[in-house]
C-alpha cells in the first residue's frame, strides 16, 4: 500500500502523526510498521519516522524510497526529496518550506501552509494533524471520518478535548482547497 516517510523538527509532532497513520492501518487490518529517528538535541533538531501499510507482510520497517513524503521543513524536504519514488507523493508545509522546487515531473508535489493554518486558527501545534488531513484528502490513503475518529481516540479518556482538536485540526487540512 504505502511506504510514508515524514520528516521535520523535533516538537512538530512527526511521531505521533507517524503513530497515527499505523493505529489506522492497524484499525483498517493491514500489517504495519513504525520506526522513529531523532537526534540527541530532540526539541528543534532533526526528527523523521519510517511508517509502512500494507496488505502483505512487511520486511523491513525502514522506508528508503518512500511513496509519500510529508515534509515540515526546508531541510527535510531537501534531503528526502531525491529519495521518494518515481510516482509518489510529495506533502510539504508551504509555510515553512518557500522554495519546493523538484525539479522532478515523475512525482506529485502538493503545498499547504500548516503552520500557517494552525495559527489562525487557534492550534499552533497541531500543524501535523492538519498535514494529516490534506494528506488523507490529496491520496485518499484513507477514508476521511475513519481517519478523524482515529485521531479522536488518540487521546486519553482524561483529556478527550484533546481528541477533539486534533479531529478539528485534521478537518481544516482536508478541506484546504491548495
Amino acid at each position: 500500500m504505502a511506504g510514508i516517510l515524514l520528516a521535520g523538527f523535533g516538537g512538530q509532532g512527526i511521531l505521533f502523526a507517524g503513530k497515527q497513520l499505523i493505529t489506522a492501518g492497524m484499525k483498517d487490518g493491514k500489517e504495519v510498521s513504525w520506526l522513529p529517528s531523532y537526534g540527541p538535541e530532540m526539541r528543534g533538531g532533526t526528527c523523521n519516522c519510517s511508517v509502512n501499510i500494507d496488505a502483505e507482510p512487511i520486511g523491513s520497517p525502514l522506508v528508503t524510497s518512500p511513496d509519500i513524503l510529508i515534509a515540515m521543513n526546508q531541510p527535510s524536504f531537501e534531503k528526502f526529496l531525491p529519495k521518494v519514488r518515481s510516482g509518489g507523493v510529495v506533502v510539504y508545509d508551504s509555510s515553512l518550506i518557500p522554495s519546493a522546487e523538484t525539479g522532478r515531473e515523475d512525482i506529485r508535489v502538493c503545498g499547504v501552509p500548516a503552520t500557517a493554518l494552525a495559527g489562525e486558527n487557534g492550534f499552533p501545534k497541531l500543524a501535523n494533524c492538519i498535514m494529516l488531513g490534506y494528506l488523507v484528502k490529496v491520496t485518499g490513503l484513507f477514508d476521511f471520518a475513519f481517519f478523524q475518529n482515529v485521531l479522536r481516540a488518540s487521546a486519553p479518556k482524561a483529556k478527550a478535548e484533546l481528541g477533539e482538536l486534533n479531529a478539528k485540526a485534521f478537518e481544516i487540512g482536508y478541506a484546504y482547497g491548495g
